[in-house]
């Protein structure tokens, strides 16, 4: 998957690298229930006025935009998807980075923390 794909070919906006889909789908396969999906949402809050959320849902909300990848699937509730168009979400676990990162053409700052932007 590419960071050039529009809408039409990935609704919900938003990408996972290799590593993150791996990492996701592993964690997936730890909580043993086949109807959670990764929720990725933009909510008001932190310093920057944004903040990112990424979780396990088993909910449909309507207007949902979801995105299938091998053996799982992406949502994005449809207020967030024009803040994450462009984004993609990658996995590192290195002495240097640990954890899920998102790299989001769309913010135009963030907050020293890295959990919101603006």
């Amino acid at each position: 998957m590419t960071d050039t794909q529009t809408e039409t070919t990935n609704p919900t906006g938003v990408s996972l690298t290799d590593e993150a889909a791996a990492k996701v789908k592993a964690l997936l396969e730890q909580e043993g229930n086949a109807d959670l999906k990764l929720r990725v949402a933009v909510q008001p809050g932190g310093c920057s006025g944004l903040r990112y959320q990424l979780y396990f849902d088993d909910r449909s909300l309507d207007g949902d935009q979801v995105k299938e990848y091998d053996g799982f699937g992406v949502v994005v509730d449809r207020m967030s998807v024009p803040y994450l168009t462009g984004a993609s979400i990658d996995f590192a676990d290195r002495i240097d980075a640990q954890g899920f990162t998102i790299d989001n053409p769309n913010a135009t700052g963030s907050c020293a923390c890295g959990d919101s932007f603006h």
